[in-house]
């Protein structure tokens, strides 16, 4: 990872920490509009994405492990899965009206 997207609320000193410490850059998404309206922030929906995505695996469901690495793990798995699904999904199954005609 070298470029990351975060909510306004982590604006501040995680900048300078992150590009410091990890030579990360930080981009901040600011609200472009009040806070009663909605409004479509840019690049947020990735973010709501893959914690939907998370969502569906019953041990990232709820905070079960103690050690981060543990979470850490676990988050890798799925996104592999989520990945491995892409590149090679399951081959589509025939109607039973088709295999009659065989």
């Amino acid at each position: 990872m070298q470029h990351l997207g975060a909510d306004g609320a982590y604006a501040g000193q995680l900048i300078t920490w992150l590009a410091e410490q990890c030579r990360w850059v930080l981009e901040i998404v600011q609200h472009l509009v009040p806070v009663h309206t909605f409004h479509v922030l840019k690049r947020r929906w990735v973010v709501e994405r893959t914690f939907a995505w998370w969502g569906g695996y019953r041990r990232l469901s709820k905070d079960y492990e103690v050690q981060p690495a543990h979470s850490e793990a676990w988050m890798l798995v799925a996104m592999i899965s989520v990945m491995v699904r892409r590149l090679a999904p399951p081959p589509k199954r025939r109607k039973k009206s088709e295999n009659l005609l065989l």
